[in-house]
């Protein structure tokens, strides 16, 4: 039962602070950070069991849920969801550290915060497709208010359009998923089950791979479905970018690894090419805009929408190396961007700016800022040693063998992605002192133990990427195989 303990505690947690009095705000903030802490121990003992070994399903529970439709309760977890399940405990955790000095309205951000823990870990765990499209709808409605409740100026505008252009995703993805349980004999939302049994027409598949396409490349999110995700990361609050980056997109790329690719297979080599071109005009496009930007936090979303480029470039090759690097780059890129978005929030903190214009000279007056912003930097544009480089480096190995022309241009977004975070560490970091800042405070302990470990899991992934890689690979491998993948 450890999956369900860890989706479901979060709600125990979020009914005791809506239990406590608002006036006790230590003690909701001391509830949260314990559930928080929990999950994460809990996902770290669910990883620690896994065996890679093994492709099938581990730790599976599975219970009759609403008979007459054939819905099920049933969790599980594989190669491709266990990276996830971890990713998603870690920063949970470190989020809800991050949100401590949240002073408004505490008590209902904490009690929507944990019903949003509980929805994205549901989504990693669910193997019935009606159990994940509730999980899938269940984050859409803590963190719309999240946003527009605790977020910046603009945070209505931002709520607004990222609730509207999730749910339209979500509409069209609940009509393949309907689709999917009809046609099936019998009736079934078993994605194992439907998995096992898709000898369906090219034309249905087709039909069907859209359908979900819609829902998931919104939530990636995908050009040109991204104009959503600036909005929603400038006026979000810090803890709650951290999430929306470094687990949000995830949801989308694990939505095509866990039902697109296994159930539509035929579909899916379809649409390959289509998904390349895709990947390329995000990586480059992603990364001229964030070149352009003057707003801190601005730029790390637009460097998202490049970085999660790469993720769609290697799953639309259906290779070893593509698909290695695409979940490899789905976890690298939530720790980085995690690491990031608190950096952006460290400074705004103090200075209640994110134009990059108005710093300068920050290198001399807070040095430890420094380091640590200068590594997280240097891991997003993937410097050798870091690991983001493994992960982008994989997934063009694996896409040069099918899409050669694609693949060396998408190389322009490594280029593009060195200019702009260089020039960020040269506008904060270096040059001469703005003195407005010749008192700013250094980073505190609190802010340290949100980003050390992160800081951790860069560097040992950097250094030794095959413990990560021997985590998933014989799950994508044997996904690659069942597809008719067309290299290795």
């Amino acid at each position: 039962m450890i999956l369900s303990a860890a989706v479901f505690l979060p709600i125990a947690g979020m009914i005791a602070i809506l239990l406590t009095p608002k006036t006790q705000v230590k003690l909701i903030r001391q509830i949260a950070i314990g559930v928080s802490a929990v999950v994460f121990l809990l996902s770290a003992i669910a990883t620690l069991q896994f065996d890679s070994g093994n492709t099938g399903m581990q730790l599976v529970e599975k219970v009759a849920w609403i008979p007459q439709m054939n819905v099920f309760y049933h969790l599980g977890v594989d190669g491709i969801s266990i990276p996830m399940v971890f990713l998603t405990g870690l920063l949970g955790l470190l989020a809800c550290v991050a949100s401590y000095n949240i002073e408004v309205r505490v008590k209902e951000y904490f009690a929507l915060y944990l019903l949003l823990l509980t929805g994205m870990m549901g989504t990693f765990v669910a193997l019935d497709l009606f159990l994940f499209y509730v999980f899938w709808e269940i984050v859409l409605v803590p963190m719309y208010f999240l946003i527009g409740i605790w977020g910046g100026p603009r945070k209505e505008y931002a709520a607004i359009k990222f609730f509207l252009y999730t749910l339209a995703g979500s509409i069209f993805m609940l009509l393949g998923i309907l689709a999917l349980y009809f046609k099936s004999e019998p009736h079934t939302f078993d994605m194992v089950q439907l998995a096992a049994n898709h000898a369906y027409s090219l034309g249905f598949q087709k039909i069907i791979f859209l359908a979900l396409f819609f829902g998931f490349a919104i939530k990636v999110p995908i050009w040109p479905f991204h104009t959503w995700l600036p909005d929603a990361h400038v006026e979000a609050p810090t803890p709650i970018s951290v999430i929306l980056a470094g687990i949000l997109l995830k949801m989308g790329t694990y939505g095509f690894l866990r039902i697109s690719y296994p159930l539509v297979p035929d579909g899916a080599r379809w649409f390959g090419i289509y998904m390349a071109i895709l990947a390329l005009i995000g990586i480059v496009y992603g990364g001229f805009v964030a070149l352009a930007q003057t707003d801190f936090k601005k730029m790390v979303a637009y460097s998202s929408v490049s970085h999660m480029g790469f993720v769609i470039l290697g799953l639309s090759v259906f290779t070893y190396s593509g698909f290695d690097g695409a979940v490899l780059q789905m976890f690298n890129h939530g720790t980085i961007t995690a690491g990031l978005f608190l950096l952006v929030g460290v400074l705004y903190d103090r200075t209640h700016t994110r134009d990059m214009n108005s710093f300068g000279g920050l290198g001399a007056r807070v040095p430890v800022y420094a380091a640590i912003l200068t590594v997280f930097s240097l891991a997003s544009l993937g410097l050798p040693g870091f690991s983001g480089f493994v992960s982008e480096f994989l997934c063009l190995l694996g896409s040069f063998t099918v899409y050669k022309v694609i693949t060396i241009v998408s190389c322009i977004g490594i280029i593009l992605g060195a200019s702009y975070l260089l020039y960020m560490m040269q506008r904060v970091l270096l040059g001469p002192l703005n003195p407005k800042w010749k008192e700013l405070p250094e980073i505190n302990g609190r802010e340290l133990f949100t980003l050390i470990p992160l800081m951790v899991i860069i560097l040992l992934i950097g250094i030794f990427p095959q413990g990560m890689l021997n985590l998933f690979g014989p799950t994508t491998h044997a996904l690659v195989d069942a597809m008719g993948g067309i290299a290795r």
